[in-house]
């Protein structure tokens, strides 16, 4: 097959060289973290949330006790799991925004 001829499963934008980047690529890059970053935590607030209501269930259900247990220890190893996902943007964000600072000397 021939290089032009080959198919992608994933179409995906090639990113930009930091030579090439605008200010605006650099907002639209941070602004996409910041997103991320709500995202990630919103994911812990909830996997939180069901811990704690398995939990709940797991005293109030003696019988099946054992498996609300599991499903709390799965709940909070998400949240734990979300809230780092939701850190790593956060520096993504920094970072990127230090970057667009420094490459074109512009404070937005």
């Amino acid at each position: 097959m021939s290089e032009e001829k080959k198919h992608h499963f994933f179409h995906r934008k090639e990113e930009k060289s930091e030579e090439e980047m605008t200010p605006e690529d650099y907002e639209k890059k941070e602004k996409q973290h910041k997103h991320l970053e709500q995202l990630g935590g919103l994911g812990a607030l909830a996997a939180g949330a069901y811990a704690l209501h398995e939990k709940h269930q797991a005293k109030k259900d003696p019988e099946n006790s054992h498996s609300h247990k599991i499903r709390e220890e799965v709940a909070a190893a998400v949240a734990v799991g979300a809230g780092g996902f939701a850190f790593h943007e956060h520096h993504q964000k920094k970072e990127t925004k230090k970057e667009g600072e420094s490459a074109h000397g512009k404070h937005y």
